[in-house]
C-alpha cells in the first residue's frame, strides 16, 4: 500500500467525475429536493490513485475494501469521522450523510469542541488533497425521507453504517423538548433507514451504533444481546432485557427492537454494535493534518468519561467523580472503534437476523478511572486532583458488572489497551488546546430528577432533586 505524508500535493490524476467528487446539498426545510445524477455505474468501481511519498505517518493507504460501497450516516461526528477516514484509506467508497445537528447543539448550548475542528467541506477536500481519495457528502436529515430516499438511490450502499443519531444521555434529560426530539429523532431516522433498505437495496448490510447502556447494570452477567433462558420446563433464546437509563439509552432500546423486526419481516441484514464509552481523539488518518483532526468534548453533556477527565486535569480543574465513582463500565479506544465497524463490514450478519455483538475492549469503574488520569497526569508534572460532586444521575453507584464482549475479537479484533501511552497523548492534545477550555462548562449542567417542562437555556447550572 500506499504511504501517505501531511505535505502530500494533490493528486492531479485522480478523475473528477468519480462519484465521490459531488458534494450535495439538500437544507431548505420544505423545499422540494434533488440530487444531480452524474455519475454512471461503472464509474462506482473506477481505480483510485493513492499519493505514494517515502515518508510515512502511519497511514497506509491500500484497497482491501475496493467496490464495497458504505454510507456513514452521521460522519460528521466523533465516531463517524474517524470511521469515514478509517475505510476510505483502505479503499472502501464512502460517502457522509449529515445534517450538522451536532455543531448546532453546540451552538445552542453555548459549547465547543477543545480541538478546532473545520467544517465538513474543509474536512473532505483535505483528505481529497492528502490521499488522492474522495468522500461524497449527502447533507440532509435521515428524518426527511425524500432526501433520504434520493440520495440513498443515487449512491447505492451496500453498507450503512449508522452514527447518524442524537448520542448523549445528558442531552434527552435537559428538558421535555429534548427527551421529544431524541427519541423522535433517533427511532424516525432509523425507521427510516430500514425502509431504504427494504425498498431500494434488500442486501444491504447495516451497521448500527447502539450502547452498552441498554442493558443497565444487571445484577447477572451481560451477554451479547441475546440471553438463553429455561422457565417452567421451557428454554427460549430471548432478547437480553433491557434497562435504559435516560430518554437517549431508551431511544436505542427501541432501535433495537425495531431492528429485531425488520430483519425478520423483511429478510434484512442488521449488525447491533453495543459500544461502550469510547475514548481518545487520534487516529492514523485525523492525525494526518490540523484540518482532519477529530473533535473532543470535555463538557458535561457531550464529554465522555475518561476525556474529560483527562481535559480536567490538563487545564488544572479537579477531576469530577460523580457520587461515590463505583459506576463500572465499558471502555473503547476510538482506533478499535474503526476497527470494529470494518470487522462488522468485513462480516456482514445473515440475512434476517439482527446480530448483535458488545463492543467494548476493557471494564472500569469510575474512580479507577480518575486513579489513572491522576497518576499518567503526574508523570508530566502535572498536579492532579480528584473530587467527589453530586451525581446528576439516577443510577446503582456501586454494582455488579460483568459484560462480554468475545465476538468482535473471534472477528480479528487486536484492542488497544488503555496504558500509558494512550493516556499521554491525550494529555498532550489537551494541554495544546487547553486555552480553548471554558471552566464553566465542566460541571454538570443538569440532573435527571430536574428535567421538566421548562425549557433549558444556556447558562443554568444544575437544579436539586
Amino acid at each position: 500500500g500506499a504511504v501517505v505524508r501531511a505535505a502530500a500535493a494533490p493528486s492531479a490524476s485522480v478523475s473528477r467525475g468519480a462519484r465521490g467528487a459531488r458534494s450535495c446539498h439538500f437544507a431548505a426545510a420544505g423545499s422540494k429536493r434533488g440530487v444531480a445524477r452524474q455519475t454512471v455505474r461503472d464509474q462506482r468501481l473506477a481505480p483510485t490513485k493513492a499519493i505514494a511519498t517515502e515518508e510515512t505517518t502511519g497511514v497506509t493507504l491500500n484497497n482491501e475494501g475496493k467496490g464495497k460501497r458504505v454510507l456513514v450516516v452521521g460522519g460528521d461526528g466523533y465516531c463517524g469521522w474517524a470511521s469515514a477516514l478509517h475505510l476510505s484509506a483502505r479503499g472502501y467508497e464512502v460517502a457522509i450523510m449529515d445534517n450538522l445537528a451536532r455543531r448546532n447543539w453546540d451552538q445552542q448550548l453555548g459549547y465547543d469542541s477543545l480541538t478546532p475542528i473545520a467544517s465538513i467541506h474543509k474536512r473532505v477536500a483535505k483528505w481529497k488533497e492528502l490521499t488522492g481519495r474522495d468522500i461524497t457528502l449527502y447533507l440532509g436529515d435521515i428524518c426527511d425521507f425524500e432526501f433520504l430516499a434520493e440520495a440513498w438511490k443515487q449512491f447505492e450502499p451496500e453498507h450503512v453504517v449508522h452514527f447518524g443519531e442524537q448520542r448523549s444521555a445528558p442531552y434527552s434529560m435537559l428538558d421535555r423538548e429534548r427527551a421529544v426530539y431524541t427519541q423522535v429523532n433517533n427511532v424516525s431516522g432509523t425507521i427510516n433507514i430500514l425502509y431504504a433498505m427494504k425498498e431500494f437495496t434488500p442486501d444491504c448490510h447495516m451497521v448500527k451504533l447502539g450502547t452498552m447502556g441498554e442493558y443497565g447494570t444487571p445484577n447477572i452477567d451481560i451477554e451479547e444481546g441475546y440471553l438463553d433462558i429455561t422457565h417452567n420446563g421451557r428454554t427460549d433464546t430471548l432478547p437480553y432485557p433491557k434497562q435504559g437509563n435516560s430518554f437517549y439509552h431508551l431511544s436505542k432500546i427501541h432501535d433495537s427492537t425495531n431492528m429485531i423486526f425488520c430483519a425478520k419481516t423483511w429478510g434484512l441484514k442488521v449488525t447491533d454494535l453495543n459500544q461502550g464509552v469510547v475514548y481518545g481523539v487520534k487516529t492514523p488518518e485525523t492525525s494526518l493534518d490540523e484540518t482532519l483532526i477529530n473533535r473532543l468534548d470535555y463538557d458535561s453533556i457531550f464529554g465522555t468519561a475518561l476525556n474529560r477527565f483527562v481535559i480536567q486535569a490538563a487545564v488544572g480543574h479537579p477531576i469530577t467523580v460523580y457520587g461515590k465513582g463505583g459506576q463500572t463500565r465499558g471502555f473503547l479506544d476510538i482506533r478499535d472503534t474503526v476497527r470494529c465497524i470494518q470487522l462488522a463490514i468485513d462480516n456482514p450478519a445473515e440475512q434476517g437476523k439482527m446480530r448483535v455483538m458488545n463492543q467494548f475492549t476493557e471494564l472500569f469503574s469510575v474512580n479507577e478511572l480518575a486513579s489513572l488520569v491522576k497518576d499518567a497526569g503526574a508523570k508530566l508534572d502535572l498536579d492532579v486532583q480528584v473530587t467527589s460532586v453530586p451525581n446528576p444521575r439516577i443510577e446503582a453507584e456501586e454494582h455488579y458488572y460483568n459484560a462480554k464482549n468475545s465476538k468482535l475479537k473471534d472477528l480479528g479484533l487486536e484492542p488497544h489497551l488503555l496504558g500509558d501511552a494512550i493516556l499521554d497523548s491525550l494529555l498532550q492534545v489537551a494541554v495544546e488546546y487547553k486555552d480553548r477550555c471554558d471552566h464553566q462548562l465542566i460541571l454538570p449542567a443538569n440532573a435527571w430528577g430536574s428535567s421538566g417542562v421548562s425549557r433549558h437555556f444556556v447558562g443554568e447550572k444544575a437544579k436539586s432533586t
